[in-house]
């Protein structure tokens, strides 16, 4: 088993705790309310562009022209998450220019940046690695006929580009890790984060709704 596989085995209680939670089940059968989703919109593209910045990171520190390039295609990738976040925000009526950030948010993206300046290319690939995973493990769990308004959400994630795009990112980290603790921490930390985000965005709505 490569080491990318067993981290993602070893932290199965936190995946299917993410597709357990209602934030995501209510995509998944198309019931989250509206204003539920547009905040999470929001807190998203927030942390996508902090993700942007840690591929940026990620190529600085890269040692070699492949990882260079690798990191790359992957930071094209977050450009194409991110469309698919302004898409949302035009039908809807969004405004990204004015998210502040929950203290969630602010976690997980002081996490990966810090993980990204401090911990080169190793810890970053391991802390990255999870929003990729664990994304691409929701699109292909949940069914796009019953996301209703969710179904791009659905497809995006479920889609084999993105599949390629998280297979990508874990063969990066089989190539440059090693199994030792502090990359398994950082894994579960991002993992818990994911879990964390979603929270915050339901407990938000429950507030607020």
């Amino acid at each position: 088993m490569t080491l990318s596989a067993d981290l993602w085995t070893a932290n199965a209680d936190l995946a299917a705790e993410a597709l357990a939670h209602p934030f995501v089940t209510g995509i998944g059968d198309g019931t989250l309310p509206r204003a539920a989703f547009a905040g999470y919109v929001a807190q998203d593209a927030f942390f996508l562009e902090s993700f942007a910045r840690a591929y940026a990171v990620g190529i600085a520190h890269s040692p070699d022209r492949a990882t260079l390039d690798t990191f790359a295609d992957l930071l094209l990738g977050v450009r194409q998450e991110l469309a698919l976040h302004t898409g949302y925000a035009t039908r809807w009526d969004i405004d990204l220019a004015r998210v502040e950030p929950l203290p969630a948010t602010l976690a997980y993206t002081d996490f990966l940046l810090s993980t990204a300046f401090l911990g080169g290319i190793t810890l970053t690939a391991a802390a990255m690695t999870p929003c990729m995973r664990l994304y691409a493990h929701l699109g292909r769990s949940l069914s796009p006929e019953s996301a209703g308004d969710y179904v791009e959400w659905v497809t995006t994630y479920a889609d084999p580009g993105f599949e390629e795009l998280a297979a990508t990112l874990e063969r990066l980290l089989d190539q440059h890790a090693s199994d030792v603790p502090a990359v398994r921490t950082a894994y579960r930390r991002a993992m818990q984060l994911e879990v964390g985000f979603f929270d915050a965005s339901w407990r938000v709505s429950r507030e607020t709704g």
